[in-house]
């Protein structure tokens, strides 16, 4: 039997990502950074150390008030003393609930509170971001500064902080109470204390690898996923539904498999400091309890009595869990810790990268124009020493029609992007009414020019809301005037709520005519003196695109337009048509002129008649 060709396994090149580390080592300069997040909120983060500091000696207290009450009272036969102390202890217990409660409150209230101020500050940040960073950066990428990486830096605000805190004062406070009570013996449970550790640690960076692999395969997963709901029409297009439902089973294995592993080690793991503690219980008793029954081991603490020795021992007993306990714990906040810092790290990262200067030293708002649009010999490229413009003039006068014509790379989107200021020019100048574009500001500029691109984002809201968008200030009437100058009110109003019908995510209830023809009304709204039109028509039906043709001239009067299209029936007004290639401009001037000359402008125009009528 044959081999069957195999076929492309599309879904995995998630699994090919770029790794980001899950961990860094502790950074004091991004831990200085990060407390200065708690800056206004000085007050409760001062309580809250106060708390936690008042909490750290209460878990050992109420350790060593159980031991007085036992070997007080309780050892003397004092009922009235056992009732004293019981209650005693009750109110203890108590006041360490309350402390307990005020402290999580206080620690959530400031790790949301750190979170908002830090989720605002990268937000804001990537609206002053240039199209650049954005042209070169994965979206993955910037959403995970604001949902994952955040989500560690909460972590280390609200509980590794504050956690470590209450464990290390505990844990201090255990000892000192234990070094008061018998000094050697105390240092021998101090001996025992690396053995938990290295046990700890032991189990940790395995697990802490375990999970860093579990998540990477989960991320896999969800991704895959994310695609292949994006990608369902080319799916089921290609009949491709078994071949993605195999990949993704193996992507779904694969993260089982790491799942089970983490769990096994979480299995031996728990078990295991359980079973050193009780071995480190038993080794206390041995020891304690021959101290008691045989007298004490040191000559210089001989003179202490049974009922000394007794009194140790209970006081050891009941405040090692105290002392022991905290390593495993302050082990998962170091782990935490590490992992805070990775996203911490990320986080600003990406505040500290500066946004592209587009405006120089100075600039000044543009202001009101007529319109004239001039590139005197650019040259223009996404990476350095690779330019896709090379020496492009022209000129458009204020009222005139540009069309940009040329095959996909030929160049005219670059053009526009260097007119629209969202890239500058690497040599030569981009004039807007002899003002050069380095000159003046990118927001003045951006108010005075309208953009309708091939593919138009809608945001969540209703068609009115998108409209606005043109000019937030906008009354209904205007938005409604709007749609009616474009001949296109009746197309709108046939929705199922008129102009209140939610477009959905991305625009996705309409279809793409009506999500064009709503772009159209927010350019028409906006009222801008230059025009961009970016495929503008291209997913508009030949019928919907009649009757926009009408409204575009209405739009186009008085404006200066540049007009990116490939249905070459859309430019056939154009004042002037520019042919690319390669980013220059080979062939110049107006339809008819271009159609007599008999070049490449006709030869392109000739397939596109061909096209339409087969």
């Amino acid at each position: 039997m044959k081999n069957q060709p195999q076929q492309p396994r599309l879904l995995t090149h998630v699994q090919q990502t770029e790794k980001e580390a899950r961990q860094r080592p502790l950074s004091f300069a991004v831990i200085r950074r990060l407390l200065g997040y708690t800056r206004p909120y000085a007050l409760r983060r001062n309580v809250l150390i106060a708390l936690a500091l008042t909490r750290a000696v209460q878990l050992p207290a109420l350790a060593w008030a159980l031991a007085a009450v036992l070997n007080g009272p309780v050892l003397a036969q004092d009922w009235h003393g056992v009732l004293w102390g019981a209650a005693g202890f009750f109110a203890l217990a108590v006041s360490t609930a309350v402390v307990f409660h005020f402290r999580m409150k206080l620690a959530l209230e400031l790790g949301e509170d750190v979170i908002h101020d830090l989720r605002s500050e990268i937000f804001n940040h990537l609206q002053s971001m240039s199209m650049r960073f954005y042209d070169t950066t994965k979206l993955g990428r910037v959403i995970s500064r604001v949902t994952s990486d955040a989500e560690s830096v909460r972590m280390g605000v609200q509980s590794v902080l504050f956690i470590t805190l209450v464990q290390l004062g505990a844990m201090v406070t255990a000892a000192a109470v234990m070094l008061y009570y018998d000094p050697p013996l105390f240092f021998v449970v101090l001996a025992m204390a690396p053995v938990l550790w290295w046990v700890s640690k032991f189990f940790r960076d395995r697990l802490s690898t375990a999970y860093r692999a579990t998540q990477e395969s989960f991320s896999r997963v969800t991704a895959t996923l994310a695609e292949s709901v994006n990608g369902v029409r080319v799916t089921q297009g290609f009949v491709r539904e078994d071949t993605n439902a195999e990949l993704f089973g193996e992507l779904v294995d694969d993260h089982a498999a790491y799942h089970v592993r983490s769990a096994r080690l979480q299995a031996v793991f728990l078990p295991s400091i359980e079973l050193n503690s009780q071995l480190f219980m038993a080794a206390l008793l041995a020891l304690g309890g021959a101290q008691v029954l045989l007298g004490q081991f040191f000559a210089e603490y001989a003179a202490q009595t049974p009922a000394d020795r007794f009194e140790s021992l209970v006081v050891f007993a009941l405040l090692m869990p105290q002392f022991f306990n905290p390593i495993a714990t302050i082990g998962r906040q170091y782990n935490d810790a590490l992992t805070a810092m990775a996203g911490a790290e990320r986080v600003f990262g990406l505040l500290d990268t500066e946004p592209e200067r587009l405006d120089a030293d100075g600039a000044t708002d543009l202001p009101p124009i007529d319109g004239r649009v001039e590139l005197d010999s650019v040259t223009f490229g996404y990476l350095p020493g690779k330019p896709v413009l090379h020496g492009i003039s022209l000129t458009a006068e204020p009222g005139q029609t540009v069309a940009l014509v040329g095959h996909t790379g030929s160049g005219k989107t670059s053009i526009i992007n260097l007119i629209a200021k969202f890239y500058l020019p690497s040599d030569g100048r981009v004039l807007i009414d002899g003002h050069d574009t380095r000159a003046i500001t990118g927001r003045s500029l951006a108010k005075q020019l309208g953009i309708v691109l091939q593919r138009n984002y809608l945001f969540t809201g209703t068609v009115m809301d998108n409209i606005r968008v043109g000019r937030p200030g906008a009354t209904d009437e205007e938005v409604i005037a709007s749609a009616r100058a474009l001949d296109c009110l009746d197309i709108l109003e046939a929705l199922p709520k008129g102009l209140q019908t939610e477009v959905g995510e991305k625009g996705g209830s309409l279809s793409l005519g009506q999500r064009q023809i709503v772009c159209f009304c927010r350019a028409m709204l906006a009222d801008p003196r230059v025009l961009i039109l970016d495929e503008a028509t291209s997913a508009v039906d030949t019928m919907t695109e009649a009757r926009v043709q009408a409204a575009l001239a209405k739009l186009l009067a008085g404006r200066t337009s540049f007009v990116v299209a490939h249905r070459l029936s859309t430019i056939r007004h154009a004042d002037v048509v520019l042919l690319l290639d390669d980013g220059r401009i080979i062939e110049r001037g107006s339809h008819n002129d271009l159609l007599k000359q008999g070049g490449r402008y006709a030869h392109l125009y000739r397939q596109f008649i061909h096209a339409s009528e087969a």
